[in-house]
């Protein structure tokens, strides 16, 4: 069938646009049933409506728990009016069929993220919007769900030009069981939480799409932006001030430098390229900061990402916009800051409001051909409390943190990794290379190229050394500290060569590999 039967079963929430849209179907011949709230909102507004409850003739009971769980809702929902036995048998139980049902759900996420008790999110699951959703989502042929108040135009539209075909309403169908699924998901994650069981035997992930992009990481490629319940702050969370709309490969590179930056309590700015630091730098202010991450490797950060920890000031905006930036992202700006970003109007700003918490748990989801890979997040953080000194020259404790900066960095590095790090700030980064030794010599060239001196500095490797190679090419340089994870079954040759060269060595018995 085309033109619904017109009956409209309306029950929300969320009640932005419902009055012109009940009022536009009352115009179209539309019998108006509907529930509490939103029955006395229509009636207000001088609509004719009539109560679920007197279409069931039982009371909305236990807070509203109760009230659309009745077969004369059901029936009406799910009979197939094209089946002649269907509708033999509600002319015998005296029950109306539906040909729209308008619905959205009881605002579980929001209330969870606005900081509500336990008992408040119980109270906040919906149990009959999402029973009458899925009903009329099976019965689409007969039934038109529609979930989305953004669709209230389109279906008054499609309604008046007959235009409601197969295909159109299994578009509104399919979308209305992802609108259901979706909602389960964050109930489940929440519950699963709850109880600190991550990885249960079956897992749900939700997420809604807040932004369509232009394409992938290829021009071939499709894709678009979802969000999560967690609303983990962010750059998918982060509101866009100035500049085109983020690419993929925008918001990939600036979710990597945020995160990174997010690692110190200090103020701290990263310099991505490609999912890859090319610096990263601590100051007494971000000023500071930017410049001596710059240092590291000015020719890879044209065209960078730039992070921050602190709220951008009108210096450090002047000297990022000396240079060609694509995307900016701090938790906040100044007058002044704002003011010289819009002299670059291509140039993307993206305000967070506030710091993601790098010891947060979470789950980290990777695709593979047929199946998920799942892991929590890696929330350890480099200390020096957790440092273990190996050789027999033991690091001093300006030493011991900059082996923890060069550590918290190699952390958010594709691997192998080795990180070359003098006073709170990288000298080079050896970054995805297939072996440990050549990563070590990627570093040390990236720093030689960049004009900064390596001897007395201090390196970290994101996983141990296989093989002593790795460590003696840091000798050559001149590296005088190491923090490594260990675990290697040449441990002793590599400390062994360490020892020889009177370099200071720590293992922390964490790696922190990132593919």
């Amino acid at each position: 069938m085309t033109t619904p039967h017109k009956r409209a079963l309306i029950s929300v929430s969320d009640k932005a646009g419902l009055v012109p849209f009940a009022k536009s179907l009352a115009s179209l011949g539309f019998e108006l049933v509907s529930t509490g709230g939103t029955a006395a909102l229509l009636a207000d507004e001088g609509l004719a409506v009539t109560k679920v409850s007197d279409v069931t003739g039982f009371p909305e009971i236990m807070g509203g728990r109760v009230k659309t769980l009745h077969p004369k809702v059901h029936g009406g929902l799910l009979a197939d009016q094209n089946d002649p036995a269907h509708m033999q048998t509600l002319r015998e139980q005296e029950i109306s069929p539906f040909g729209l049902l308008v619905v959205n759900l009881y605002p579980f996420a929001q209330t969870l993220a606005g900081g509500a008790d336990f008992a408040t999110c119980i109270e906040n699951i919906d149990i009959g919007g999402p029973a009458m959703v899925r009903a009329c989502a099976k019965n689409h042929a007969s039934v038109l769900p529609v979930v989305d108040p953004s669709d209230y135009d389109r279906v008054i539209e499609l309604i008046g030009a007959d235009g409601l075909d197969a295909a159109t309403r299994q578009t509104f169908a399919a979308k209305a069981f992802a609108h259901t699924a979706r909602y389960d998901a964050q109930i489940s994650r929440w519950l699963q939480d709850t109880v600190e069981d991550a990885f249960p035997a079956e897992l749900s992930f939700a997420g809604e799409k807040t932004l369509p992009l232009r394409y992938g990481e290829n021009p071939h490629q499709s894709a678009a932006l979802y969000l999560t319940a967690d609303r983990r702050p962010g750059i998918a969370t982060g509101e866009l001030i100035q500049g085109k709309p983020l690419s993929y490969n925008n918001l990939n590179d600036a979710d990597a430098a945020f995160e990174l930056v997010a690692e110190f309590d200090d103020p701290a700015v990263a310099i991505i390229k490609h999912a890859n630091p090319c610096g990263v730098a601590l100051g007494d202010d971000l000023y500071g900061a930017y410049r001596r991450a710059l240092a590291c490797d000015e020719t890879s950060a044209f065209g960078g990402i730039v992070a921050c920890n602190r709220p951008l000031d009108g210096s450090v905006a002047a000297a990022i916009t000396e240079i060609f930036t694509e995307v900016v992202i701090a938790p906040a700006a100044d007058e002044a800051a704002l003011a010289v970003f819009a002299q670059k109007p291509n140039l993307r700003l993206v305000l967070t409001g506030t710091m993601p918490d790098s010891a947060a748990r979470g789950l980290a989801v990777k695709s593979i051909a047929g199946g998920l890979l799942v892991q929590s997040r890696d929330d350890e953080q480099a200390s020096v409390d957790g440092f273990k000194a190996v050789t027999s020259r033991a690091p001093d404790a300006t030493t011991l943190n900059n082996l923890a900066f060069a550590q918290r960095v190699a952390k958010h590095v594709k691997s192998n990794t080795i990180v070359l790090v003098a006073g709170g700030a990288t000298l080079g980064i050896g970054a995805g290379q297939m072996s440990r030794v050549d990563a070590a010599h990627l570093a040390i060239k990236k720093a030689g190229e960049a004009g900064l001196d390596v001897r007395g500095a201090v390196a970290a490797s994101d996983a141990f050394f296989p093989f002593a190679d790795g460590i003696q090419a840091l000798i050559d340089a001149g590296v005088s500290a190491v923090v490594q994870p260990g675990g290697s079954m040449r441990d002793d040759e590599v400390i062994e060569a360490a020892d020889q060269a009177d370099m200071a060595m720590v293992f922390t018995g964490t790696r922190h590999f990132r593919h």
